[in-house]
């Protein structure tokens, strides 16, 4: 009978162990995946001719003032002094208007690239969720951002209760 229990103990340990290597762990490199993806070209291609028509927007703020700044500066001998500071006041809010519009392309640029990635990062997602699901993996880290990018929810433990009994938190 001892042995009975012995040879049961050896096997169950046995088949727990070989049971925790049989799990399957992945890794990605997402950034890898979604540089080739068509859709990112596309984008790149969008965000491109985006960039482009913004510079051109901006050098032609900048061309405007610069040519209002040459203009001041050889008429400024001639000029009264309110007229010189009426002009200097004009330059200044030209300026001010250039950076304001610097600003808010930058922001369009988030924007855009933002709304732009984000079905490209979903698309992404879901198939590395089905290629990890279909292969029976665990868990799969992305080695571009160190994430947990997929896990089997099922298979996987909570031990977020028995952490708070550790720390003394009633539930």
């Amino acid at each position: 009978m001892k042995k009975m229990l012995k040879l049961t103990l050896a096997v169950v340990c046995l088949l727990s162990s070989t049971s925790l290597f049989a799990q399957k762990f992945g890794r990605i490199n997402s950034g890898e995946i979604i540089a080739v993806m068509p859709e990112k070209k596309e984008m790149d291609t969008n965000m491109e001719a985006f960039v482009k028509d913004m510079q051109e927007n901006l050098e032609a703020l900048n061309v405007e003032f610069n040519n209002k700044m040459q203009e001041f500066q050889k008429n400024l001998s001639t000029m009264s002094e309110s007229v010189a500071q009426l002009k200097q006041k004009e330059l200044n809010e030209m300026r001010a208007r250039a950076t304001e519009f610097e600003q808010m392309a930058q922001q369009e640029y988030q924007k855009k690239y933002t709304e732009l990635m984000t079905p490209i990062y979903e698309k992404a997602k879901a198939a590395i969720d089905a290629v990890s699901k279909a292969g029976g993996y665990l868990a799969v880290f992305d080695i571009t951002s160190g994430a947990l990018v997929y896990f089997d929810e099922a298979n996987l433990t909570d031990i977020g209760p028995l952490v708070k009994k550790e720390l003394g938190i009633a539930e």
